[in-house]
């Protein structure tokens, strides 16, 4: 099952397991953009486990403190990075010592959902 969300700073696939977002070029991610995945967890995935996907196809930014609110997102199973960019897998290095969640950065996107998927049914 796919369903497809498009929001002004964002386009977000919705599956079984998991959601793929591609943030649009120059946002920055704030915690009131956050409150977009907290609805998605309580929409889509009220009793269930998922994992987010961020495919970083585009150049945006993020504030870290960001991940203090989505840490406390319960049915977050995990957090995947995906992007073929160095610059955007060395911030993602970064961005992880702030979720308190497992978070996995990725080159392309089959590897992320593979481990996503792994990562929803091995709980």
């Amino acid at each position: 099952m796919k369903t497809t969300l498009t929001f002004s700073i964002a386009t977000i696939d919705v599956y079984d397991n998991y959601v793929v977002s591609v943030i649009n070029e120059g946002v920055t991610v704030t915690m009131e953009s956050n409150k977009i995945l907290e609805d998605i967890a309580e929409t889509y995935f009220p009793n269930k486990k998922f994992v987010y996907i961020t495919h970083r196809v585009n150049s945006y930014s993020v504030d870290p403190v960001n991940y203090t609110r989505t840490s406390k997102i319960e049915n977050l199973a995990g957090f995947a990075v995906v992007s073929k960019n160095n610059v955007a897998l060395s911030n993602a290095e970064i961005e992880k010592t702030f979720l308190k969640k497992p978070f996995a950065v990725f080159s392309n996107l089959d590897d992320a959902i593979a481990w996503a998927e792994s990562i929803v049914t091995s709980e």
